[in-house]
């Protein structure tokens, strides 16, 4: 029997727990798994509130379908049985510009259109800039293999306008990022890849839009979540683990290798020591790089150096009758230069059923990010009144909400800058030395669930091999 520590209890490392649990059945090799969480409960940022017939998500509400990992997950799960789509009728999406919100263009996809009419008759970007993003077709590819930051690449390909009013609020807000930071190889390599393959990103946009057309249709929808919330996920994976495998309210201070024994000595906060054969550390990097200071210090250091945002949800209830504006789209995005207090909004129980009961109407808005890091640290009363007060502008949201719930998640998104996927590099070189190590989460290779999920039992595979 061979034991494995997983330490954290996040999507990484329930994943990851999971994982080694299949692999032990399906190979009959046996492996002990035991999952260590600092908190009282498991799932990190994931956290489903019932609030009478409201469901509410802390975190994050749903994962993309176009990633197979959690998909395939809750496939094994038994609870593929409980996905569903986004709102097929009401996939609108709007952005604040001047004021008030306006719709993106149909076809428009992150940053580039796929569709001219459309284009033409948006009123979100000038005539000047219409030009400039047709434009786009003829300028040659950069045959330069340096990183660059989305902000570069966009503002290269598209115009200024064009960064400021989309691909910011679309794509940095995705990050809660600053796009003149962002490194687009790290974040979003498939419009680097279109760039070099086909010299235009609108022509390869348009090639895919086409190929979806003609193909046959998708089973979901691209973001899918779960009946009963996010949470469901969690509780399907906890549900999995024998009754030893997870210690809540138990922090890993300390990681040793001990090579004569080829095995690692892990302490806790309360100084127990704990042996095992291999370990996975589902952290945030910043938490990986204390535990790793004495074993790996070179490696701890650039763990380290990976920053970090934090963010917050604010989700309030209303009548729908006490809503003038037609909530006729999945939310709004609001582009830094707008100067508000949220970063974009969600209409809860549009964008999936069963989040709101009738006649009624459930939002979520953002707030802080590397942006805006001191709206974060703003006490509850003083966000939610700035939260009101922009739905009050925005979507003429001026009664008294039925109740307000706000969520925070301080340092939770790692900001994946430029040279991002040199330093993983250079952090995983350094930690090759020690093939029963591996580390997992959101800081390294992708900042969603599938990601997470994915990296969590990459890291599973990785060391039970390593084992075996």
């Amino acid at each position: 029997m061979h034991r494995i520590i997983v330490v954290g209890g996040g999507i990484s490392g329930l994943a990851a727990s999971h994982r080694l649990l299949e692999l032990s059945q399906e190979t009959g090799f046996k492996v002990e798994v035991l999952l260590l969480e600092a908190g009282r409960r498991l799932g990190g940022v994931i956290a489903t509130e019932r609030v009478g017939d409201f469901l509410l998500e802390a975190g994050p509400d749903s994962f993309i379908s176009e990633k197979p990992w959690a998909l395939r997950l809750c496939e094994r799960l038994g609870i593929a049985s409980s996905l569903i789509s986004t709102n097929p009728s009401r996939q609108n999406l709007y952005v604040v510009h001047k004021g008030s919100l306006k719709l993106l263009p149909e076809g428009f996809f992150l940053l580039a259109p796929t569709r001219l009419w459309p284009l033409l008759s948006t009123p979100l970007f000038s005539w000047t800039s219409k030009l400039r993003m047709s434009w786009e077709l003829f300028i040659p590819r950069c045959r330069a293999h340096s990183d660059e930051t989305l902000a570069s690449f966009v503002r290269r390909r598209f115009g200024q306008e064009v960064l400021e009013r989309a691909a910011q609020p679309l794509i940095g807000g995705i990050y809660a990022a600053d796009p003149e930071k962002l490194s687009l190889a790290a974040t979003m390599p498939r419009l680097l890849e279109m760039e070099r393959t086909t010299g235009s990103v609108i022509r390869a946009m348009r090639r895919e839009q086409r190929g979806r057309q003609t193909g046959r249709g998708a089973r979901w929808s691209l973001f899918v979540t779960l009946a009963r919330g996010m949470q469901e996920l969690v509780d399907a994976l906890a549900t999995r683990f024998p009754g030893e495998t997870v210690r809540l309210g138990t922090k890993v201070t300390d990681l040793n290798w001990k090579a004569a024994k080829k095995t690692w000595l892990a302490t806790t906060h309360e100084g127990e020591k704990l042996e095992a054969d291999g370990v996975i550390l589902a952290l945030p990097a910043y938490s990986s790089a204390e535990i790793l200071s004495s074993v790996a210090p070179e490696a701890a250091e650039q763990l380290k150096s990976i920053p970090y945002s934090s963010t917050a949800t604010v989700s309030l209830a209303y009548p729908q009758e006490d809503l003038p504006f037609q909530l006729n789209g999945f939310g709004f995005v609001v582009p830094a230069i707008e100067k508000r207090t949220i970063m974009a909004c969600t209409f809860s129980s549009v964008k999936y059923p069963g989040r709101a009961p009738e006649k009624h109407v459930l939002i979520r808005a953002f707030v802080g990010g590397a942006l805006q890091p001191s709206l974060f640290e703003q006490d509850d009363r003083t966000m939610e009144n700035g939260v009101r007060r922009e739905l009050s502008e925005l979507i003429s949201a001026r009664t008294i909400p039925l109740f307000c719930r706000i969520y925070r998640h301080p340092y939770s998104m790692p900001q994946y800058h430029v040279g991002h996927l040199e330093l993983i590099g250079k952090i995983e070189a350094k930690l090759a030395n020690f093939p029963t190590l591996a580390l997992a989460g959101n800081a390294y290779h992708g900042v969603g669930i599938a990601d997470c999920v994915h990296s969590g039992e990459k890291a599973a595979q990785k060391l039970f091999e390593n084992l075996k």
